[in-house]
């Protein structure tokens, strides 16, 4: 329950503080006194579009808070899933507005994003507007009445769940015969590509290695002829390094006997000779290998000229990438030599999806058609009352050929106001009070079905009055008396408003300079004066402040 709302700096109200109480409470005003302004700020800690133009002229920030006790309505659940703190009795919503265009929302103190805002205010509130009246056109809500009514939102959450399923697989399904038919006029192409690799029988890394057996064939002569003179002077009979070196050992050994320090250096000495002896074997044995082959260097040169050939067609770098284009291309022909298996596969998978979503979507039908008669029953006894005693109502439900996502039902609200007058579709026969009526009575059968904290009722007594309107009020009165639920309605009609509980008044007062929307909440004798007002007009009569009193039952 909204039990209490707080505005600063938005539109025309610069501070507004309202506390709000449990059952069938009404809010009248004149024409442009600010009753759209405080459902707009309602509906803006709601989750719906900020726009920093509402924001008060000359105001840098506008803050709109609502308290709500959510003791009596089981929701820790709903606060856990969003991670946000909850008491299981208070919860605050607070939206922030800067002149600068951002926009902040915080539930309980916790940062929230317009999604969470929105969950949370469908939950709270209900706010129906003349335009909802619209909503009787569409097939969504009337499915949605039913579904209300038969409380078939797990069914419905599964049964969703399984057609985004099978949506998943139809799409898969034609992603893989438009691939297996693409493949297929494909194939002979793809079988000659793979052939090509498969011939060339590429190894992972030669490329590199015969890349640079061929640089040593290339300069086969420059190597040998380096090796050889390195070997000479290492080891040859004109300029023998080692020979030099063990000299310098042998001096520095004897030198050590009676000299330390020389035996140190000795022992290096020793150190570098042992490398040196294995680096002019190593050379001897390289300049061995080194020789110059025509063939060999002919067939190292065809074989890359056959490897950059296929890279370049490929257009890749490396014989690695070439092996996994090769890889893929072996697949793509494996897949389309057993394409027609595994579409088989997708197809019986599909099949098998669909039956159980029309298991489900059978089991929801059932369900419908008992809602449907429980509506038809419930509205008549509701409108009849409400000035329509020739009334007719009547939900007809008829099979889809394909699943839908609410399932392979196609609801439509068929109504007569009149004696031998042909049912249609309620949105192209009822006049705009029938449509409020009508609007009104749904709206009371659906919150005996759904646990909804607040209704707010904006000017649904449009195109009623007299004892329409005051049977109107009884319901809605009932509806608040139901559940501890909170009902308020905004209404020109004192026929209404002389009903509520509790009786609050939206009234703008100028100064020199601006104008400032106000609400109270209204004392017995201020609601007299409030509804002679709008029984007489400007002008308060005697008599119009008497049949208020007997409308107030004072």
């Amino acid at each position: 329950m909204l039990q209490h709302l707080s505005i600063k700096n938005y539109a025309l109200i610069e501070e507004l503080d309202i506390d709000l109480h449990k059952g069938f409470s009404v809010i009248t005003g004149e024409t442009g006194a600010g009753k759209s302004i405080l459902l707009g700020a309602i509906g803006l800690l709601l989750g719906q579009r900020a726009d920093s133009k509402a924001i008060r002229t000359g105001a840098q920030r506008c803050i709109i808070e609502a308290e709500f006790n959510l003791g009596e309505y089981q929701m820790q659940d709903f606060f856990e899933e969003m991670d946000i703190d909850f008491d299981g009795q208070e919860c605050i919503i607070r939206r922030e507005l800067t002149a600068a265009g951002k926009s902040r929302g915080f539930i309980n103190d916790t940062p929230a994003n317009i999604t969470q805002l929105r969950a949370l205010g469908d939950r709270l509130i209900d706010i129906h507007s003349q335009h909802q009246n619209l909503l009787l056109a569409q097939e969504d809500f009337q499915l949605d009445v039913l579904d209300t009514l038969m409380h078939n939102e797990e069914d419905l959450q599964e049964y969703k769940a399984q057609y985004h399923q099978y949506q998943e697989l139809r799409t898969k399904l034609q992603k893989a015969r438009e691939s297996l038919n693409q493949s297929k006029d494909d194939e002979e192409y793809l079988q000659f590509q793979c052939q090509q690799l498969q011939e060339a029988r590429l190894q992972e890394g030669e490329d590199a290695e015969l890349e640079e057996e061929q640089q040593t064939l290339e300069h086969s002569e420059d190597i040998k002829t380096a090796l050889a003179q390195s070997c000479e002077l290492l080891s040859g009979e004109d300029h023998n390094i080692l020979s030099s070196i063990k000299t310098v050992y042998q001096q520095l050994s004897n030198a050590s006997r009676v000299f330390g320090p020389a035996e140190e250096l000795a022992s290096r000495i020793d150190s570098c000779l042992i490398e040196l002896k294995d680096i002019s074997a190593e050379v001897d044995s390289l300049s061995e290998d080194v020789e110059f082959s025509p063939e060999r260097l002919a067939f190292i040169e065809e074989r890359l000229s056959t490897i950059y050939d296929l890279e370049r067609k490929h257009h890749v770098d490396s014989v690695k990438e070439l092996l996994d284009i090769q890889q893929q291309l072996e697949e793509r022909l494996q897949n389309i030599e057993h394409g027609d298996e595994q579409l088989e596969e997708l197809e019986q998978s599909v099949r098998k999806q669909l039956a159980l979503l029309q298991k489900q979507a059978k089991a929801l039908s059932v369900k419908r058609q008992k809602a449907a008669e429980t509506v038809e029953k419930m509205m008549v006894e509701v409108l009849v009352p409400l000035g329509m005693p020739n009334v007719r109502f009547h939900v007809e439900i008829t099979p889809l050929s394909d699943p839908s996502i609410t399932g392979m039902d196609h609801v439509t609200f068929l109504f007569s106001a009149n004696k031998n007058a042909q049912l249609q579709p309620i949105s192209q026969v009822a006049s705009g009070g029938e449509i409020a009526r009508v609007m009104l009575s749904l709206k009371s059968i659906i919150s005996s079905a759904k646990s909804l904290p607040t209704i707010i009722f904006d000017e649904i007594d449009t195109g009623v009055s007299g004892q329409i309107a005051e049977r109107m009020a009884l319901i809605m009165r009932e509806m608040g008396q139901a559940h501890q639920r909170q009902v308020i309605s905004i209404t020109h009609l004192p026929q209404i408003a002389s009903m509520g509980s509790h009786h609050y008044k939206v009234y703008k007062e100028d100064n020199e300079v601006e104008t400032n929307s106000h609400i109270i909440e209204l004392t017995p004798d201020e609601r007299v004066e409030e509804i002679a007002h709008m029984l007489s007009g400007s002008t308060i009569t005697d008599a119009a402040r008497e049949n208020a009193r007997t409308l107030l039952n004072l």
